[in-house]
C-alpha cells in the first residue's frame, strides 16, 4: 500500500514547494501544493506540472489524486 508520505516525497523531489500536504488511503490521495512555479499558470497547467513530476507513478501506483494548487501569495490569502 502506498503511503501519503511516499506521494509527498515524490512531489517534493520534482517540485520546489513552499508548503505540501498529502493525505489518502493508499490509492486515493488529496494534496495541497504551494509553489512559486505555479505563478502565472491556470489550474490545468498547475496540475499538468504535478502530473509531469509524478510521471508513470500516476498510472502504476497512484489511482487518484485530487489537488489544490496555489501560489505562495494565494496560500497567504487563504491562511
Amino acid at each position: 500500500m502506498l503511503l501519503p508520505e511516499t506521494v509527498r516525497g515524490y512531489i517534493a523531489q520534482g517540485l520546489d514547494c513552499d508548503h505540501l500536504e498529502v493525505s489518502g488511503d493508499g490509492q486515493h490521495f488529496e494534496a495541497v501544493i504551494v509553489a512559486k512555479a505555479f505563478e502565472g499558470l491556470r489550474a490545468v497547467q498547475r496540475h499538468q506540472k504535478v502530473y509531469a513530476v509524478l510521471g508513470d507513478r500516476m498510472r502504476e501506483e497512484i489511482h487518484a489524486l485530487s489537488m489544490k494548487t496555489l501560489t505562495p501569495a494565494e496560500w497567504a490569502q487563504n491562511a
